[in-house]
């Protein structure tokens, strides 16, 4: 549990199961565990209790590259947590391989890096540069589900 007592130290709380907004159906897992890999669907930012945040919209107008990275970090949270949920114990990850983050971008919005940092600082801090180093790509789009400011997709190497 080493990871967990990590989380607990900075205090971050893992989030509950996203709340679907009603009607949403999702057929798919958030984790897909095969031949000693995770691969984690697309997740967004959520608060304590799955919930959506009340800060979504576009980065660069409704949304400040700021309140993006920490949409990012929460994002994290978010995926730890499904993690979690399918393998037990996240001491399970023994490499992060790769991330793919998306921002909601407004036009002209370039720092789509920046914001997923949020993200990537999270797991770096967690795990450590051996473990928690991963290929990267981070891309501005249109639009992204339910308004949220980022969306990361993620693989990890497994015991």
């Amino acid at each position: 549990m080493r990871i967990e007592q990590r989380l607990a130290e900075r205090g971050l709380v893992l989030p509950e199961r996203m709340k679907l907004p009603p009607g949403v159906t999702l057929p798919f897992p958030w984790v897909r565990i095969r031949d000693g890999r995770a691969h984690v669907s697309g997740h967004g930012p959520l608060m304590p209790d799955g919930s959506l945040p009340p800060l979504l919209g576009k980065v660069g107008a409704e949304v400040t590259e700021e309140e993006a990275y920490e949409a990012a970090a929460s994002t994290a949270l978010a995926v730890l947590a499904s993690l979690r949920r399918a393998l037990g114990d996240l001491d399970r990850v023994t490499a992060w391989l790769r991330v793919f983050g998306m921002v909601n971008a407004a036009p002209g919005f370039t720092r789509a890096p920046a914001v997923i940092n949020g993200f990537s600082d999270l797991i770096l801090d967690l795990w450590g540069p051996e473990a928690g180093g991963h290929a990267r790509s981070a891309v501005g789009l249109a639009e992204l589900p339910f308004r949220v400011p980022v969306e990361i997709e993620a693989e990890v190497a497994l015991t």
